[in-house]
C-alpha cells in the first residue's frame, strides 16, 4: 500500500515534537512496513527549513521516502477543493499547501499519514485519512 506523509507528521518526528513524536514515528514505521511512503513537492519543501540541506537525502532515506512529484490533475483538484472550502466560509492562506497535499495523496497514494485537520475529511472524502493519534 503506498501512504502519502503530511508535512505535520514529518516535523513531528524531525523536531521530536513532545506531544506528537512518538505517535507519528509509530506510524510511519507501520506504514512503511505496509508498502512505499511518499511526499510530493509541497511536503518536501515544508521539510527543507527544519534540516540541513545535506541531511536531506539521508533523512529521506532512512525513512525510505520516495519523491513523487504531483500532476497536473492532482493540482487542479486542489484547487477545486480549495474552492468548495472558501465557499463554505474557509479562511485563505496556510491551508492551500494542505489541499495540495491532500489532492497528491489522493492521485498518487492509497492513504495519507496526517494529523486530522477538519477540511481533509470534509473536502477529500474519497482520501483514506490516517491520523497517528488515532491507533484504529
Amino acid at each position: 500500500m503506498v501512504t502519502a506523509v503530511d508535512t505535520s507528521v514529518l516535523l513531528d518526528v524531525l523536531l521530536n515534537d513532545p506531544r506528537h513524536a512518538t505517535a507519528s514515528i509509530v506510524a510511519l514505521r507501520h506504514a512503511a512496513a505496509e508498502g512505499q511512503l511518499v511526499l510530493g513537492e509541497t511536503a518536501l519543501a515544508e521539510i527543507v527549513p527544519v534540516l540541513p540541506a545535506a541531511d536531506l537525502p539521508q533523512f529521506l532515506a532512512d525513512w525510505k521516502l520516495v519523491f513523487v512529484p504531483t500532476s497536473q490533475v492532482a493540482a487542479i483538484l486542489a484547487g477545486e477543493m480549495f474552492r468548495t472550502y472558501l465557499s463554505r466560509g474557509g479562511k485563505r492562506g496556510r491551508v492551500v499547501p494542505d489541499f495540495l497535499i491532500a489532492a497528491h495523496a489522493q492521485h498518487h497514494a492509497a492513504r495519507l499519514l496526517a494529523r486530522d485537520r477538519g477540511y481533509y475529511r470534509d473536502c477529500f472524502r474519497q482520501l483514506t485519512l490516517w491520523d497517528p493519534a488515532d491507533p484504529t
